[in-house]
């Protein structure tokens, strides 16, 4: 008899839990934006009649109620906290922290990959750039530097040969010396725009450029918690600062969009859950720099990735026009339909965290 009180006692306290976090999470307004995790949270999805048919809705309300959830940022940190001090892993989804930094485990290498990679720049090329000097760098994932540790790392020097030897006929410019630990943000897997001076004055000698003595303004932004920072759900992890830097010259040239046709500075505030979007307005296929002062009319084409982002504004004293060509959100078939190529200088230059992934179309 005991028994059966205590279970019904049991079963009526965890039904009045589940409706009681219910009614809460349907009270509560929803969230738009994660701060910690950086991106937009599934909304109430719109219901139709065929979408009910074709499973669409299902698979958003599944979306909707993970991202919408009560408490869910407490209960990540705690499945975190779990895993790494109480199961001992040395890892959570492959990131890890190591001296009040985050880092993600990229491993294995994937030479498939970096083949494809390599011969999809090849091949961007020969179709458009026979004319062109043309240029590409490496930007190694920030665990390259870390000395004294047991976690998978891929073999950076196999990368770079596979790479070299599909790209014979491009120069190759060796940045890797040029940063170290400190010049990556400790909760993201991005450079600091404050510290790339050093590698830009590499970039500017292999290009043959002038090295224009330049003076920067740099300004405090904010608190920054990086990609790592949500997808660890650490909060013991001190925050990064953000910074820019900026002088007049960056500070009168006009962007322009190809995607939105909408001209902006170089540096505007994002209206995203991501600080590092100040950057040239964040990801966007296909973006051009105008330096309104320059003194030439010479111009870069920059195929990059969103490391690209915050190097160009750098290097903009050298040209009249720098083009930032994103080949992960645009087909390189179409990129003769926006760029007229014609002698510009040319630079390739991707992070090894996406040319180990293949996703350059």
């Amino acid at each position: 008899m005991k028994h059966k009180i205590k279970d019904k006692i049991i079963s009526i306290g965890f039904a009045t839990i589940l409706i009681t976090v219910f009614i809460i999470n349907i009270i509560v307004k929803d969230k738009t934006i994660s701060n910690t995790e950086r991106r937009k949270l599934a909304q109430f999805p719109e219901i139709t009649i065929k979408k009910l048919f074709n499973g669409d809705v299902s698979n958003k309300l599944e979306n909707y109620a993970t991202d919408q959830f009560l408490a869910r940022d407490y209960l990540r940190e705690l499945k975190s906290f779990y895993n790494t001090n109480i199961y001992r892993q040395k890892d959570n989804n492959k990131l890890f922290e190591k001296d009040g930094a985050i880092y993600k485990i990229e491993y294995p290498l994937n030479i498939n990959n970096i083949i494809k990679s390599a011969e999809k720049i090849k091949e961007v090329q020969e179709k458009y750039l026979k004319n062109n000097q043309v240029y590409y760098a490496i930007i190694p994932d920030k665990t390259y530097y870390l000395k004294n540790d047991d976690h998978l790392k891929i073999d950076y020097q196999t990368l770079k040969q596979t790479i070299k030897n599909k790209l014979k006929n491009m120069k190759y410019i060796d940045i890797w010396n040029s940063l170290n630990l400190e010049d990556f943000y400790k909760t993201d897997l991005h450079w600091k725009q404050e510290k790339l001076q050093n590698t830009v004055s590499v970039i500017q000698k292999s290009m043959n450029l002038e090295q224009i003595p330049t003076k920067y303004n740099k300004i405090e932004i904010g608190d920054f918690y990086g990609a790592y920072y949500g997808q660890l759900a650490a909060t013991n992890i001190l925050a990064d600062k953000l910074y820019i830097l900026n002088n007049e010259t960056i500070e009168n040239c006009i962007t322009y969009n190809y995607e939105t046709n909408k001209t902006a500075k170089v540096y505007e505030n994002p209206n995203t859950a991501d600080k590092y979007d100040i950057y040239l307005s964040g990801a966007t296929p296909l973006i051009s720099i105008e330096n309104r002062d320059a003194s030439t009319q010479k111009e870069l084409l920059l195929f990059r990735d969103s490391f690209g982002s915050s190097l160009a504004p750098l290097l903009i004293e050298n040209y009249k026009k720098i083009t930032l060509i994103d080949l992960r959100y645009i087909s390189s078939t179409l990129l003769d339909q926006y760029i007229n190529f014609n002698n510009q200088d040319v630079l390739f230059i991707y992070s090894s965290l996406v040319l180990n992934q293949n996703i350059l179309k």
